[in-house]
Order: C-alpha cells, then sequence, then structure tokens
C-alpha cells in the first residue's frame, strides 16, 4: 500500500505517470513557491484520500524542464489529473482542499 506522494521527474514520467493503471494528480511546484508550500499538506492530505483510487505526485519545474514545458507549466502551482495518459483536468494557482475534491469529483475522482 502506498499513500505517500510520490516523486515525479522526466526520467520516470512515461512509467509513472502515462502507463499508470490508475489516475495520476501531479502537483506542479517549485521550492521557491510559496502557495507551493502552503499547499503541500493538502497534497499530503488527498494522496491518503485516494489512495487505492488514484496515484500522487509532485515534480519540481525547475528540475524537470522536459516534463515541465510538455504540459506548457507557466504557473505554479499547477495541478494536473491525467488518466490513460490524457490530461481530464488542471487546475492553476492554489486551491482549498474543498475546492480540489469538489474538482477531483468532477473527473470521477
Amino acid at each position: 500500500m502506498q499513500h505517500a506522494v510520490q516523486r515525479i521527474t522526466d526520467a520516470n514520467f512515461d512509467q509513472e505517470v502515462l502507463a499508470s493503471a490508475v489516475p495520476v494528480l501531479i502537483d506542479f511546484w517549485a521550492e521557491t513557491c510559496v502557495p507551493c508550500r502552503l499547499q503541500e499538506p493538502t497534497i499530503q492530505r488527498l494522496a491518503r484520500e485516494l489512495e487505492g483510487r488514484a496515484k500522487v505526485g509532485r515534480l519540481d519545474v525547475y528540475d524537470n524542464p522536459r516534463t515541465t514545458d510538455a504540459f506548457r507549466v507557466r504557473g505554479v502551482p499547477h495541478l494536473a489529473v491525467i488518466r490513460g495518459g490524457e490530461v481530464v483536468l488542471e487546475l492553476v494557482g492554489g486551491h482549498s482542499l474543498e475546492q480540489l475534491r469538489d474538482r477531483l469529483r468532477s473527473v470521477d475522482l
């Protein structure tokens, strides 16, 4: 059983995200981003809540430029839900736990 937030990188993106049997919520973030750090506990909570239904990962935008560019991430925090290799939801900016739960429910998570 895993409920920890996984580290997603350019190197493991294809295997951990595109080939995932379950949807993946990715938190694109940066160490220098205060809203990203404030949202981290919420992401940890969602990882526990989504256990068994989805994978949750964080990708540092400065350390992983290929994936960051591919998703056209221009601001952080930037959240994306990928299901079957397709982006089904994107959210930019900080969000409360309830806001994120509502948006995730809209894509059946």
